[in-house]
């Protein structure tokens, strides 16, 4: 424990030296714009990956970065990062390398509680076992589970019932906002890198089957013709020159071989 309380001195130092006011400041208020849910694997980092000072993020990790509408724990989170902080962005961050992809891959019982949590990722085997049956080779096979994890776990929270409102909410006052918020995420980080990459995913097509099941929320006109749904895309409106000082600067943009696709 000694070594936690030296390094925690180390680190507070460093903070104050770049930034006097930081601890202060973070005393009084907190004011994330991203709500960052991601793996409990502790070489994945969220604020030390993305090179963001304390109070950038809000916080929640689970084995896999799994969504589970029954985790009391994670919908709270996410209930008080969209109804209370607003946070604009919502992160979902898989990575390479998963130990709890890599077990739900096993055919073997790992034990309750563990073994109930893996089947949540063993489900979207299921939904995806006609791509992934293709994939001989395992390290590709574990690879694309990871990826696709993030995916079905982005469409998760799009189910979730304050997300759907608060993007109507934000619809609704969109002459306010640069875009539908909360905006959802998925992205996969590689350690054996340690490059941070968005998935070249269309969340709009995924979304466009699922609406008639989960969408709760809409925006409608005088007549009552439909708007806006909960689940929609994120309408943008022209950004300010001082807006692409953001990190979703490149939405919509190419970066690297990887197109972002975001709502």
């Amino acid at each position: 424990m000694n070594e936690l309380f030296w390094q925690n001195q180390q680190w507070r130092q460093t903070e104050m030296k770049k930034d006097p006011q930081i601890f202060k400041r973070l005393a009084s208020k907190q004011n994330p714009r991203y709500l960052w849910i991601g793996c409990a694997d502790s070489r994945v980092p969220p604020e030390t990956i993305c090179g963001l000072p304390p109070g950038s993020l809000f916080v929640t990790r689970n084995i896999a970065n799994v969504v589970n509408n029954i985790d009391v724990s994670l919908v709270s989170v996410v209930q008080y990062a969209v109804m209370v902080l607003k946070v604009e962005h919502i992160v979902i961050c898989g990575h390479y390398n998963c130990g709890g992809v890599a077990a739900a891959l096993e055919l073997t019982d790992h034990s309750a509680p563990l073994e109930n949590w893996l089947r949540s990722i063993r489900d979207v085997y299921r939904l995806h076992s006609v791509e992934l049956d293709r994939i001989k080779d395992k390290n590709s096979k574990w690879r694309r589970l990871v990826e696709l994890n993030v995916v079905e776990q982005a469409v998760n929270i799009y189910k979730t019932r304050f997300v759907q409102a608060r993007r109507v909410e934000t619809y609704q006052r969109r002459s306010e906002f640069a875009f539908i918020q909360p905006r959802i995420h998925p992205v996969v980080y590689d350690p054996a890198t340690g490059e941070l990459k968005p998935l070249d995913v269309e969340m709009h097509d995924v979304l466009q089957k699922l609406r008639p099941i989960y969408n709760l929320y809409k925006a409608t006109d005088d007549d009552d013709e439909l708007l806006f749904e909960g689940m929609g895309a994120s309408s943008m409106v022209p950004f300010e020159d001082d807006d692409f000082d953001d990190l979703d600067d490149d939405i919509g943009d190419n970066i690297g071989n990887v197109t972002v696709r975001s709502l």
